[in-house]
């Protein structure tokens, strides 16, 4: 049973993305660090909000946060922007985890600070994680979600999923692999392949999965994914066109041209979420990646994983 897709007038849905947000430092000027907030799931999450309205899609985060002066901060940064906080979880005895960005060109690299997060134990309460996407109609996450959970967190972790699946939620999955994480490719390889199998979208980075799996190219990706009983299948593939792949028929969509690359943090996470506002919306597959690609492109072309949500209201989109 998969999400089933409404082209009448839309309900509200609710979409909940989950995994970890972290505190975020990088340079400003004279030596001086500005402190931000970030993370794959979060930056998902942010887009969504930026895309839809109120009045059609309720965007919530699902982590668990510890009792640190940060972790309130998070909870205020994410409650400024009409992010939903009440699925965060607080944790006593843990902090947020914190990162260091280093940029290189338009290229970042991090440095980490995250063993004590208390977003690794979000699936800790098998009960109260039901509970809390009993009512969701999209479920987001990633394989670094997958990637900060002990290994039997992550299997309750997967097993409710698969629940929500079996509901008929629309679970989508991002693999993001991230070799640095996990203990061996191994392991990670045979995480990601169960993240596919609990999800009904799939949103891999071609780069990511041909490293891990050795796809040959990206229709290879999406068939080896197809063949996890996944039937809508985007496979982001940098500036080249992406593959879109549903019910086993495939498509390209090319990305617009940008002027100027500042910045590529955050630019699949944002292409995620063009096209998970899109689907939600009741778009076709086709538009959904174009208009993906278009908000791709424009956080690229700005400094930052998390662009001012005012500078997409001319993209809002709605099913009115």
């Amino acid at each position: 049973m998969g999400w089933v897709l409404r082209s009448e007038i839309m309900t509200r849905k609710t979409f909940i993305s989950i995994g970890e947000c972290m505190a975020e430092l990088q340079l400003a000027r004279d030596g001086l660090y500005s402190l931000g907030f970030g993370g794959d799931t979060l930056n998902t999450a942010w887009y969504v909000k930026a895309l839809t309205s109120q009045k059609d899609v309720s965007v919530e985060y699902l982590t668990s946060v510890g009792g640190d002066q940060l972790s309130q901060d998070l909870l205020a940064f994410l409650k400024s922007h009409k992010i939903g906080t009440h699925l965060v979880q607080k944790v006593s005895g843990r902090n947020l985890g914190l990162y260091l960005i280093t940029l290189q060109g338009s290229e970042r690299s991090f440095t980490y600070w995250r063993n004590a997060s208390a977003a690794r134990l979000l699936a800790e309460d098998e009960d109260r994680l039901r509970s809390s996407l009993s009512q969701a109609d999209v479920i987001y996450f990633s394989g670094i979600t997958l990637a900060i959970l002990e290994p039997d967190h992550r299997q309750i972790f997967l097993n409710v999923m698969g629940e929500m699946k079996q509901r008929g939620a629309m679970i989508a999955f991002d693999s993001n692999a991230r070799p640095k994480l996990w203990p061996s490719d191994q392991a990670m390889r045979e995480a990601l392949i169960a993240g596919y199998k609990v999800a009904t979208m799939a949103l891999p980075t071609f780069d990511d999965d041909c490293a891990l799996f050795e796809d040959a190219s990206p229709s290879h990706c999406a068939k080896r994914i197809e063949a996890y009983g996944v039937n809508e299948i985007i496979v982001k593939d940098g500036s080249k066109p992406c593959l879109v792949s549903v019910n086993g028929s495939t498509s390209t969509v090319s990305s617009e041209p940008v002027e100027k690359i500042v910045d590529t943090t955050g630019a699949g996470d944002s292409f995620n979420a063009g096209y998970l506002a899109a689907r939600m919306s009741g778009k076709e597959p086709s538009v959904a990646a174009k208009l993906a690609h278009h908000v791709a492109g424009r956080v690229i072309g700005n400094r930052g994983a998390l662009a001012e949500m005012a500078s997409f209201s001319d993209l809002i989109i709605s099913g009115q």
